[in-house]
Parts: structure tokens; sequence; C-alpha cells
């Protein structure tokens, strides 16, 4: 049977899914050039090119396309069968990862309830963001935002996304009266990563939203919450997830106006997976359900 290349073909369907050379540079650790090249050694060995210009980006071309409908989800097979096998000659092992507002306040406080009916298994905890896939990555449970539709892969509910404004009780001690959007919009406004999500806030509460520079961003969520909690102001925060600040006081929800309600946080696993693996996502989920 002949082949050509498989670091030709891994090159391939990076750049294909990403569209992008320098991205799929970064996802394999290599040079811009050096896709490019396997690129070209690939559209030589075929006699076709697999990728046509289009403005400053790329587009596959109909040979790209088909080739990347059979590449792409044989490749995942490939990965997947030799995760199997390294399992089976190594420790049995666990790799969890998860978006920080997730670890920070349900996963790791807890994870001792799990890992001790687990003695012998090796558990590892590493942080995920939004834009991390099982298929991207090699984890073997992911908890992030949004059911991922990836190959072969099971999503399990944990949180709503439902974002609602809340404040320290501090905080509003000090403002006075905050029961209506209107003097929200007059208070310090704390935003996460964008003023997007408050100006969809707004809309849904039916106030014109007045955009102003004058209060911080944060990009880390779980810096948002220290600020709301130490009094700097309102955020907006997914309830669910802050539940147990929520339940101590330490937050106070001001609305029920809310957005994102259609949204939630899920584990994800893929199928095929380890025993440990289906149990550990059903304990958090219930776990989570539970408390």
């Amino acid at each position: 049977m002949k082949l050509p290349p498989l670091s030709a073909i891994k090159a391939f369907e990076a750049t294909a899914r990403h569209l992008s050379f320098s991205r799929a540079a970064e996802e394999l650790f290599v040079t811009h050039a050096a896709v490019s090249h396997q690129i070209k050694n690939l559209e030589e060995w075929f006699g076709t090119k697999l990728f046509l210009r289009e403005g400053r980006g790329i587009r596959l071309s109909r040979s790209g396309e088909s080739l990347y409908r059979k590449v792409s989800p044989a490749l995942f097979d490939i990965a997947d069968a030799c995760r199997t096998v390294k399992m089976l000659v190594n420790k049995e092992s666990l790799t969890v990862g998860c978006i920080p507002s997730i670890a920070n306040r349900w996963l790791v406080p807890n994870l001792n309830t799990f890992t001790s009916s687990h003695p012998d298994l090796d558990v590892k905890i590493v942080y995920a963001t939004v834009d991390d896939t099982l298929e991207d990555n090699e984890l073997d449970v992911l908890i992030t935002t949004g059911q991922e539709k990836g190959h072969h892969v099971v999503s399990r509910w944990l949180f709503s996304r439902a974002n609602k404004p809340v404040c320290s009780k501090a905080f509003l001690q000090s403002q006075g009266q905050l029961d209506t959007p209107e003097q929200m919009l007059t208070a310090p406004l704390i935003h996460d990563e964008n003023r997007k999500g408050w100006q969809e806030w707004f809309e849904a509460a039916g106030v014109p939203w007045k955009a102003t520079d004058s209060w911080p961003l944060y990009q880390d969520f779980n810096l948002l919450a220290t600020a709301v909690i130490a009094g700097h102001g309102i955020a907006l925060c997914p309830v669910e997830v802050f539940r147990l600040e929520i339940e101590r006081g330490d937050l106070i929800v001001l609305s029920d106006i809310s957005t994102k309600n259609d949204m939630g946080y899920y584990a994800s696993y893929r199928e095929n997976t380890t025993d440990v693996a289906v149990h550990f996502v059903g304990w958090f989920a219930q776990f989570v359900a539970d408390h």
C-alpha cells in the first residue's frame, strides 16, 4: 500500500481544519515554512492543488475538501487507538481539562471525593480554555462551555450559563438602591473580556445601553469574580456556577433578568473511552446536581 508521508498528512489536516498555515504550524510545533513545504510535497504526490489562495487567506480546493473529509476522522481514530494501547500498558490514568471558573469553584475543592475511592488512579487536572476540544488535546475528559460536536463524543450537562447581575453586600450598601436596570446603569459595571455581555443584558432588560470605557475589563473570569466579591462593582455571572458564593451571601443577585439562558457547561468524553472516565463524568455531574 503506497501512502504519502504521515507527517505531510498531519500538516494537511491541521491546515485544512484551521484554514491557516500559521495556526497549523503552532499546533504542530513547527515553522510556517515547514508546513508549507509539507503541503507542497503532498500536492506534488497527488498531482493537484489542495489549497487555493483567496485574498489574504486560503480555502480548500475540490480535491482538498475530498481528502479532508476522509483524513480528519481517520487521524482521530488512529490517535484514539494509540491512546487506548498506551492505557493498556501504563498505569491507569485520567487527564481532565477544565476551565478555571469550574476548576476553582467545583472540581478541585471536591476532587478528593472522587480520588479517595480510586487510590491507584493517576489523576491529572489541567486548565482548559473555552475553545479547546477533545479532538485537539490528549485529554480523557474536557469540562468547558458548550456541547462538543466532535467525532464520537459524549457530552453531559453540568450547569446553565444563565447570566444575572450580582454584587457584594458591601457594594450594595454603599450604592443604595439597585432595584432596576436604570439604577444599575449608573453604577460601576465590571466587564468580562469585553463589554458585549452588559450590552446584551441591557437590551434584554429593554434599557438603552450607554457604552463607557471607564470601568476595567477582566480577561480571566476568576479575576472578575475576585473584583466583584471585593466590592468593585456589578458583574454578570453564571449564577449556577456561583451558587455557593450566592448562598453564603458573598454575592447578591440584583435581577431575575438573564442572558445566555440556552447555553451551558458540559463534561465531555469519547464514546470508546475508559470506564474510569465515564465514571468520573458521572460522579462530577451528580455532585454538582446534588450540591
